[in-house]
């Protein structure tokens, strides 16, 4: 039911200009492989000659009966990978009227080859340079295996043996994608950003969101024991946060829309954090601009890996719900921006979304169902938003939340 809910939820957001694409982050050796783009702060120059690109097996490596693509619980991720997963279908949509009109609008001859779209939506594109890389590589297979859990090269015969514990597989060069700093670092890269001349030709706008996305997505594999939606969903933030620092550093005319989304995350941050000695306070006051951007990077880099680190309850997350829905106060301060404001409640709604997910509590769920879905309606249009009128419902949210 929660799958459910956050799915049309965040289609919502979709209307409003919301999707998915591309920035970098990268220490993720899938995108400096495929792109020669300016990368943020924690970026990493990579080899992109044959020998690099020959560490990728391909999707056929992983696809065996055997393996991956047979049978029953443990031997069939392929099979739900290819069947279920709108990753797979990533290569299609440039090949769409949309992705047509978006590169006419850029100038782009064929969007399918270019590496600013392909990028994310074919990776393997750029490196399938040669008969024996195109053959294991299929560009038009979207994203697959490798891309998300690293070149299989080393680890690829190894990784199976009984003896090989998971550290044993990560310092071989597999992804930790148990480690919620690093599956957050991987997503980001193709879920947060989008350059702003690519956003003015037709392209939707993002919205990163960790917990939902990965609760959403078909799974093909199980989380581990402790896992905690509500921490995933910290950690994804401030993830988010760090890249959308680094792209508006980057800019030298930053515009209100961008500086309101990036300010919105980190006022998220700062009022989901109230309370917790865990995790960094942030040094910056007011708004993320270019000049205090970088600031706001390493912060946030800073938040997502003390987050990561840190263990979470379901009392944790309980904790950090009633400190986000007590921040009516924060919608009715007269001298912020509109935008900025609105971008809050975007924000807000979702993350109020995934916390209550996370209590793992039935019944309050059910109590709090009404209020959030004003909440949503509420925060639907950011032209349109009314911060007194959200104020005012999220004070109720407040009280059904505490039971009075």
């Amino acid at each position: 039911m929660r799958s459910k809910r956050f799915s049309l939820r965040l289609f919502l957001s979709l209307n409003w200009g919301r999707n998915h694409t591309s920035t970098v982050w990268l220490a993720s050796l899938f995108l400096t492989l495929f792109t020669a783009r300016t990368t943020s702060l924690y970026a990493q120059n990579t080899d992109t000659d044959a020998s690099a690109a020959s560490a990728f097996l391909g999707e056929s490596s992983c696809a065996s009966s055997g393996c991956h693509g047979g049978a029953g619980e443990k031997h069939d991720q392929t099979i739900r990978w290819k069947k279920l997963d709108v990753h797979t279908r990533s290569f299609a949509t440039l090949t769409g009227a949309r992705s047509a009109r978006i590169a006419d609008n850029l100038k782009i001859s064929d969007p399918t080859v270019s590496s600013r779209c392909t990028v994310c939506h074919e990776p393997f594109q750029t490196i399938a340079n040669t008969d024996a890389l195109v053959k294991a590589l299929d560009p038009a297979s979207g994203v697959s295996c490798e891309n998300c859990h690293g070149p299989a090269q080393k680890w690829l015969l190894g990784h199976t043996r009984p003896d090989w514990t998971h550290a044993d597989r990560v310092h071989a060069g597999m992804r930790d994608l148990d480690n919620i700093y690093t599956r957050a670092n991987s997503c980001v890269a193709c879920h947060q950003n989008v350059d702003g001349d690519i956003l003015k030709a037709g392209h939707p706008e993002l919205i990163f969101e960790l917990d939902g996305q990965s609760v959403t997505e078909p799974k093909h594999w199980r989380e581990k024991p402790n896992w905690s939606g509500p921490q995933t969903w910290l950690v994804g933030q401030a993830v988010g946060l760090r890249e959308m620092s680094w792209q508006l550093s980057r800019e030298t005319v930053a515009g209100e829309h961008a500086e309101a989304r990036t300010s919105a995350v980190l006022w998220l941050l700062e009022s989901a954090a109230k309370g917790n000695d865990a995790l960094p306070s942030a040094s910056i006051s007011g708004d993320v601009t270019p000049n205090n951007a970088a600031a706001a990077q390493k912060w946030a880099d800073d938040f997502a890996k003390q987050a990561a680190a840190s263990s979470w309850s379901a009392a944790d997350a309980r904790k950090c719900l009633e400190a986000l829905a007590a921040t009516g106060a924060s919608f009715r301060e007269p001298n912020v921006k509109h935008s900025t404001v609105a971008r809050r409640a975007e924000r807000l709604v979702l993350a109020l979304d995934r916390l209550i997910a996370g209590l793992g509590d039935p019944d309050t769920s059910k109590r709090l169902d009404a209020p959030l879905n004003q909440l949503f309606k509420d925060a639907q249009s950011i032209p349109d938003f009314k911060p007194q009128v959200f104020a005012g419902h999220l004070d109720d949210f407040q009280q059904t939340l505490v039971g009075k």
